[in-house]
C-alpha cells in the first residue's frame, strides 16, 4: 500500500469533510474522493459514511485510523532518521586504537567531544596492536584507527600525524639506574646505557613501528641493543618491565602506569626520537560519522 492514500485518509478523518481536507492537502476535491473510494475498494470495507454536511468514520474506519496513524508516524520517524544519517548525525562508527595511543589524554577527550556533538552515533571501540589495526582498516572492518608509528602503509589508506610527544625510559623501580636520582627524579639514561641493559620491544616480526626508529638511532650511533623480549602490546611491555624482565622506551603519556613498580626517566640524546599519534583511515571512506570524527580530531589536535 502506498503512503499517499493513508495521508489522504488521515486528512479526511481529521476534518470530517472532503472539501476542507482537499484544501488542506492542496488538491482538488474530486481526485481526493476518488482516492478514498479506491482505498475502500482495496481494503474491502467502507471507511466513511457520507452525509450532507461531510463524512463520519465507520467502525472499520476508526480501526483503520489507528493503524494508519501508526504507519504514518513510523514513516515520519524513518524519514527523520534517514535525514540524520544523511547528515552524519546518526549511524555507527568503529574506531580502533592501540593501548599506547589510548594512554594519551587526547583520545578520551576526543571521544567525549564526539559523543557530545554526535550523541546518536553508535561508537564501536576496539583495541589492538598497530599491525592488526592497519589490516582491519585495509579490509574495511574499521572506519578509522589511532596508533603511534605506522607499521605498514597499504594502498588505499591515509596516515595523518595529529600530535607528537617525547619518549621516556621505563625501568623496574629497584634497578640501579632508578635508584640514581637527581632530587626526586631518576637521572636521564643515555642510549649506550640503555643498549647495555636487556631491552623489551613492542613489535611484530616485520612490523617494528615505533621501535624501528629506536633501533635505527642505536645502530646509527654504533650501538647494538640487547633485546630480551618482543611483545605485541604496550601494556604487556610495561607488565614485563614491572616484573623486572628488562627496560623499555615508551611514549611519555604512559608515565604513571605501574607507578609502584616502574620508574620513568628521560632518554638522553634522543631528540630525533618521538612518539606521534597517527590517524589512519581509508581514502575512499564514505561513512559520514568517520569524516566528522577525523575533522574533530584535527580540530582538537590543533589546539
Amino acid at each position: 500500500m502506498e503512503m499517499r492514500p493513508l495521508r489522504y485518509f488521515a486528512a479526511v478523518a481529521e476534518t470530517g469533510h472532503m472539501t476542507r481536507a482537499a484544501e488542506n492537502l492542496g488538491i482538488q476535491q474530486p481526485p481526493l474522493s476518488q482516492q478514498i473510494k479506491a482505498l475502500e475498494r482495496e481494503l474491502g470495507v467502507e471507511l466513511f459514511r457520507r452525509h450532507p454536511r461531510g463524512v463520519a468514520l465507520t467502525e472499520a474506519g476508526r480501526q483503520f485510523q489507528i493503524e494508519a496513524t501508526r504507519m504514518l508516524q513510523n514513516m515520519e520517524a524513518m524519514q527523520q532518521r534517514m535525514a540524520r544519517v544523511a547528515q552524519g548525525q546518526e549511524g555507527a562508527l568503529s574506531v580502533g586504537f592501540t593501548s599506547s595511543a589510548a594512554a594519551h589524554r587526547f583520545m578520551p577527550e576526543a571521544l567525549r567531544a564526539f559523543r557530545r556533538s554526535y550523541p546518536k552515533v553508535e561508537l564501536q571501540l576496539r583495541e589492538n596492536n598497530a599491525a592488526e589495526l592497519t589490516e582491519a582498516l585495509a579490509a574495511g572492518r574499521l572506519h578509522c584507527g589511532l596508533l603511534r608509528v605506522p607499521v605498514a602503509r597499504p594502498e588505499g589508506l591515509l596516515f595523518e600525524t595529529l600530535l607528537r610527544e617525547p619518549v621516556v625510559v621505563a625501568m623496574p623501580s629497584d634497578h640501579r639506574y632508578a635508584l640514581a636520582r637527581v632530587g626526586k627524579r631518576a637521572r636521564p639514561l643515555s642510549l649506550a646505557q640503555l643498549c647495555a641493559e636487556g631491552l623489551i620491544l613492542v613489535r611484530r616480526p616485520g612490523a617494528p613501528g615505533l621501535y624501528a626508529d629506536l633501533l635505527a638511532l642505536c645502530h646509527a650511533k654504533g650501538l647494538q641493543p640487547r633485546v630480551v623480549a618482543e611483545v605485541d602490546r604496550m601494556m604487556t611491555n610495561l607488565n614485563l618491565v614491572a616484573a623486572g624482565v628488562g627496560l623499555s622506551v615508551v611514549p611519555a603519556s604512559m608515565t604513571g602506569a605501574h607507578a609502584h613498580a616502574i620508574t620513568y626517566c628521560a632518554l638522553a640524546g634522543s631528540g630525533a626520537l618521538d612518539a606521534p599519534i597517527t590517524l589512519v583511515r581509508r581514502n575512499d571512506e564514505d561513512n559520514l560519522p568517520a569524516r566528522h570524527f577525523a575533522a574533530l580530531l584535527r580540530e582538537l589536535a590543533a589546539r
